[in-house]
């Protein structure tokens, strides 16, 4: 019904930058909060930035200052520009979106499949 797909990720030396992009596709009724989460090896996945359909944006205290989530409502497509990146932000990044599909009246969560970010020092 509802479908994620990152891109935007790939090997980059500490203090670079790179942006993570997440569109959604399918049958689609409306879209709420869109998350970015990450899962390093042998770690539990955390969430690393949120943004709701109205745009408020919270971010962890890891990531604050480093990191810009946004999103193109019309393209149903959200965003993470990171900045300052450092060897410990190696994850595979994950996108998570809310979307009541066009068959529905429920919120459902959906997952992205994940794309690598490797900050080499």
């Amino acid at each position: 019904q509802v479908q994620l797909v990152e891109s935007g990720g790939g090997l980059v030396q500490a203090g670079g930058s790179l942006r993570l992009s997440c569109a959604a596709s399918g049958s689609i009724r409306s879209m709420w909060t869109m998350r970015w989460h990450r899962q390093a090896p042998g770690n539990q996945r955390e969430l690393v930035a949120a943004i709701t359909n109205t745009g408020n944006t919270n971010y962890a205290d890891s990531v604050k200052g480093r990191f810009t989530i946004s999103r193109d409502n019309a393209k149903n497509t959200v965003f993470l520009q990171m900045n300052s990146l450092k060897p410990e932000d190696t994850a595979v990044y994950y996108c998570n979106a809310e979307a009541i599909p066009l068959s529905e009246y429920v919120v459902r969560r959906y997952w992205g499949q994940g794309t690598q970010v490797t900050v080499s020092s």
